[in-house]
């Protein structure tokens, strides 16, 4: 089964695995039952403990790393484990007789801050100019004030601030943007999914459209229906789900993406055995000890693609193929002997002849290797052709000729041209981008070039126009 087929299937055991237990809780939540306290204060009490070993192993290791968003990721498993901790100690029938408002509030509050709480992490890390220990600080001080007020109100009830009713208009606003919260964060998270296909960021996702859910039923049901038992259950296991792979990522030195939900196609490139695969991987290895030019050639021409891709609103399925096929687009050059790879010259007819058949024979070895999609193996057959059908192998048109594969050209081409060759000296920056507007239209896109300039820009700066060097036949060689 091909990498794009075998996608749509883990996505919909996905689908069902996130959705299953909302569909239970609508059918069947809301049965009346009575159910022992005690199965409440030793649940939830897990639940907390959960929340807080998350929180602790988060805030060391995002303060060992120096990094912001997993202090922050930290701090929310922080405040939702001490509310869920007041939540569990108020359980009526333990430390005080009968229902109390500490109980409810704590039991409404907890997923909405912790849904706030990750929203900051996610999306307002810029403007936040703190270092580590500040954040740290204020962590700790938030959880101490917290638990401080918590434990007064058990004895002073009148501390806790009155909290609208189940399915009032006050919990129902208060579930409308908690909801928008997590639906913003599953969002983030499941683009990350797309990129990296790990099975651990669709887990992330799951656990919280599971948050969300339980959330639901926190706000709209009562202690006698089955539903918000049930709600319970299911926020442990979204904590879990959510921060057991977070943990996983942080063991591993590596930052957690799904939460962060920052993640660029060109970190596929950079770092491709972790998130494309090993089989990518070997190829890439396999490349750099034939000929460590055309390796560190194809890094560069993936990373600028990918980059290209982003500003043209590619997909994130598009980018991950775009990523694969930039990273193997020479591959085919294993089978060019080391006499013509390693000419010390110019090539000849003959010998430029085998070189064309590069393209051909990369996309043939893929489809032997196997685990690569259709759409990988065609940038890697076509990333030679041209809009005017000049190209080679198969000399195709515009019209035949995608986006995706259009823009692996272009950077293909600029970076040959920018590269050093035995048999010439490396072209200026302006003159290899004077020689791709001169022929935009005939043998490479618009769009593509305009959007390669943006992203070299941010490379480079300003830039100068240099006059471009004699070179006859530039762009059929560039990148051969």
């Amino acid at each position: 089964m091909r990498p794009r087929e075998r996608l749509f299937p883990i996505l919909a055991i996905g689908t069902v695995a996130a959705g299953l237990p909302a569909l239970v809780e609508w059918t069947a939540g809301g049965h009346h039952v009575q159910i022992d306290g005690r199965v409440h204060f030793y649940a939830v009490g897990f639940t907390a403990l959960a929340a807080a070993a998350a929180c602790v192993a988060l805030s060391l290791v995002g303060a060992r790393f120096d990094d912001k968003r997993t202090v922050l990721v930290g701090g929310a498993f922080g405040v939702m484990g001490a509310l869920l901790a007041l939540h569990g100690l108020a359980t009526p029938g333990f430390i005080i007789p009968k229902m109390n408002g500490v109980i409810m509030f704590t039991g409404g509050a907890t997923l909405p801050a912790g849904a706030a709480l990750l929203a900051l992490s996610s999306f307002g890390m810029r403007p936040l100019r703190l270092g580590i220990r500040p954040l740290l600080c204020i962590e700790a001080v938030l959880l101490a004030a917290i638990m401080g007020l918590g434990v007064s109100a058990i004895y002073v009830p009148s501390l806790v601030p009155s909290i609208p009713a189940a399915n009032s208009p006050g919990a129902l606003a208060t579930l409308a943007i908690s909801l928008f919260l997590f639906f913003l964060l599953a969002a983030r998270a499941l683009r990350t999914f797309l990129l990296t296909r790990r099975i651990s960021d669709l887990v992330v996702v799951i656990g919280i459209v599971w948050l969300g859910t339980s959330l639901v039923a926190a706000l709209t049901m009562t202690y006698v229906q089955l539903g918000w038992w049930l709600g319970h259950g299911l926020e442990l296991d979204g904590i879990l789900a959510v921060g057991i792979p977070v943990a996983l990522d942080l063991a591993r030195s590596v930052q957690s993406r799904p939460l962060a939900g920052d993640l660029h196609a060109s970190d596929l490139v950079l770092a491709e055995e972790a998130f494309l695969g090993s089989h990518v991987r070997a190829l890439t290895l396999s490349l750099a000890q034939r000929d460590d030019y055309t390796e560190q050639h194809t890094r560069r021409v993936a990373l600028r693609a990918v980059q290209v891709g982003e500003l043209l609103g590619l997909s994130p399925s598009r980018l991950r193929a775009l990523a694969t096929g930039g990273l193997v687009h020479d591959i085919g050059k294993l089978a060019v002997p080391d006499s013509i790879l390693k000419k010390p010259g110019a090539l000849d007819d003959e010998e430029y002849a085998v070189i064309k058949r590069h393209p051909d024979q990369g996309a043939r070895l893929l489809d032997e290797v196997g685990g690569f999609a259709a759409s990988v193996r065609r940038l890697v057959r076509n990333h030679h052709e041209r809009l005017d059908g000049k190209g080679y192998p198969s000399g195709l048109r515009a019209d035949e000729i995608d986006l995706d594969t259009r823009i692996l050209t272009v950077c293909d081409v600029y970076d040959a041209l920018m590269s050093p060759r035995v048999y010439r000296p490396a072209w200026t920056h302006a003159a290899s981008i004077e020689l791709l507007r001169n022929d935009t239209g005939t043998a490479f896109d618009a769009r593509c070039v305009k959007a390669l300039e943006q992203v070299l820009a941010g490379e480079r700066g300003e830039t100068e126009r240099d006059p471009a060097p004699a070179f006859a036949g530039a762009v059929a060689t560039a990148g051969a």
